[in-house]
């Protein structure tokens, strides 16, 4: 039997390494305004403002106010930059990061039927279309270093082993020595043990006592991250708008989503000062890859009281994915001084969790969204727009389903728990507006999305600043938007009892600019 282990189970023993839990809702649920070039400039602001191929993902009523059939393409550019810093480590430096991203951000076909002015039919038009919106951005990076004490590291993590419902130290123990015997590792408890950084002691009461071997103590070590995600999430919309005595639009869509996620966290130790006599390094790296589709569905509406001015409001479903996850962890030791294990001395030791155990699908259900508008439409001069929309993430749901190729039987009861308790209703205010200079366009906004967290001591909120210009000739016309946001978020690599493990800010910002092309036809 082998001398060492060490305890990092996530959710139990049988349980997934980085198993699916209440961030991946949030992740999926947790959108950005994109669309075209138009829609951005002006903040996203337009449920009421209508005749844009972006009204398919936000309100299909505006659909309606179309005139002319049209052909847009847009193709975006997006810098990130991120700051990373360890709040609770003395003299701990901030760090820069970033992530560049080239991507469509729109492309879409309107089919116009107009009846003429001399029809005297109430039902004015309607618009026939389909649009293709970048609808989330994951592309981001970010690295931190300080100097953590032993009892914040990761090996203070590893002391810390989590038996699932109704196991004890003596069944994790089991677990893990028989991945080391069939050489298939399956939790993070698993290959830590294969690679010799804790003793697990039998006392003589008969429990488990789970400590570092005394070659490998150390006071304090250097722990850095890098952090790098990509991806994104893209929506496919058909959809209808009709004109009534051009007064009153209606519309409906239905949108197919795509979803595409990928993460590489690369977790270091090393001790630097020397004060350990045989621990050197470790890495820690995991690869997580996620691939998934799911479908909603939207209705709107919007009116016109009075000739300048129009009130909108749209609803959407939830989204039902089906997400198919892939999951790897390695786990790289060096010791300046072999330890001897079994008669053996050991310098380096590499392992690896069996790719075939780190395959999961599940099904996700985003909240419900639910936007309101007004636009106050200056004659020819222009117009103001303002939005908000209300989403609840406490009301995301994760599931399992046997039936898919890699789905697995788990109740995701703490994780819902989890998504019910943390997360909380949001408003999203977004407000914009175009001025007309003859042919020319000119376009201010900024949107806030309120901080999903219901109890936090850190603030999430995001924030965008937004403006563009635009050209109209004949059949012509080409807008540029350029869209600045703002967002913290704050991360740690792993939790401990006393939670006193190392929390990270992350302050995020990120341009993306997009040019958006469009025929009329």
């Amino acid at each position: 039997m082998k001398q060492y282990f060490v305890g990092l189970a996530l959710l139990g023993l049988a349980s997934p390494l980085f198993a699916q839990s209440e961030a991946d809702a949030l992740r999926y649920s947790r959108l950005q305004f994109g669309g075209t070039a138009r829609t951005q400039a002006i903040g996203g602001a337009n449920v009421a403002v209508g005749a844009d191929l972006n009204s398919l993902s936000s309100n299909p009523a505006g659909l309606g106010l179309y005139q002319r059939s049209e052909f847009t393409f847009s193709p975006g550019l997006g810098i990130g930059n991120a700051n990373a810093q360890v709040t609770n480590a003395q003299g701990a430096p901030s760090l820069s990061d970033g992530r560049n991203s080239v991507h469509v951000a729109n492309a879409g076909l309107a089919f116009v039927n107009r009846r003429p002015d001399s029809d005297n039919n109430d039902w004015r038009g309607g618009t026939l279309a389909f649009g293709f919106t970048r609808i989330n951005d994951f592309n981001a990076s970010f690295r931190y270093r300080s100097n953590v004490a032993d009892n914040r590291s990761l090996f203070q993590r590893f002391r810390e082993p989590r038996a699932g419902a109704g196991q004890s130290l003596g069944d994790v123990y089991d677990d893990v020595d028989q991945q080391f015997a069939d050489n298939q590792y399956a939790t993070l408890d698993g290959l830590a043990y294969g690679a010799y950084l804790v003793n697990y002691d039998r006392t003589a009461n008969g429990n488990y006592v789970v400590s570092t071997p005394s070659d490998l103590r150390r006071s304090v070590v250097r722990q850095e991250e890098t952090v790098l995600n990509t991806g994104s999430q893209t929506q496919f919309d058909v959809g209808y708008g009709g004109s009534y005595r051009d007064k009153l639009y209606v519309g409906g869509a239905l949108g197919i989503v795509s979803t595409r996620f990928n993460s590489v966290r690369e977790l270091r130790e090393v001790d630097e000062v020397g004060g350990s006599r045989s621990f050197g390094s470790l890495l820690l790296r995991n690869e997580l890859e996620t691939r998934g589709s799911g479908f909603n569905v939207r209705l709107g509406v919007i009116y016109r009281p009075l000739g300048w001015l129009r009130v909108g409001a749209s609803a959407q479903s939830p989204t039902a994915f089906q997400l198919d996850d892939t999951d790897e962890t390695s786990l790289d030791v060096q010791f300046k001084q072999p330890i001897r294990v079994d008669g053996q001395n050991i310098s380096s030791v590499s392992v690896a969790t069996e790719p075939d155990l780190g395959r999961y699908s599940y099904r996700l259900s985003t909240p419900w969204r639910l936007n309101t508008g007004a636009a106050a439409i200056i004659g020819k001069y222009g117009f103001v727009s303002a939005d908000v929309e209300m989403v609840d993430y406490g009301q995301a749901r994760l599931r399992s389903d046997t039936s898919l190729e890699y789905g697995f039987n788990y109740s995701f009861g703490p994780e819902n728990d989890a998504i019910r308790n943390d997360y909380q209703r949001t408003f999203n205010v977004r407000v914009g507006g175009e001025a007309r200079l003859d042919a020319f366009r000119l376009r201010l906004g900024y949107a806030n999305y309120g901080d999903p967290y219901r109890r936090s001591d850190f603030d999430r909120t995001q924030q965008f600043f937004t403006g563009g210009v635009g050209l109209r000739q004949k059949n012509l016309s080409l807008d540029l938007a350029g869209v600045y946001s703002l967002a913290d978020r704050y991360y740690s690599p792993y939790t401990l009892s006393d939670s006193s493990q190392p929390v990270v800010q992350v302050e995020g910002n990120r341009l993306s600019t997009t040019l958006t092309l469009g025929l009329q036809f």
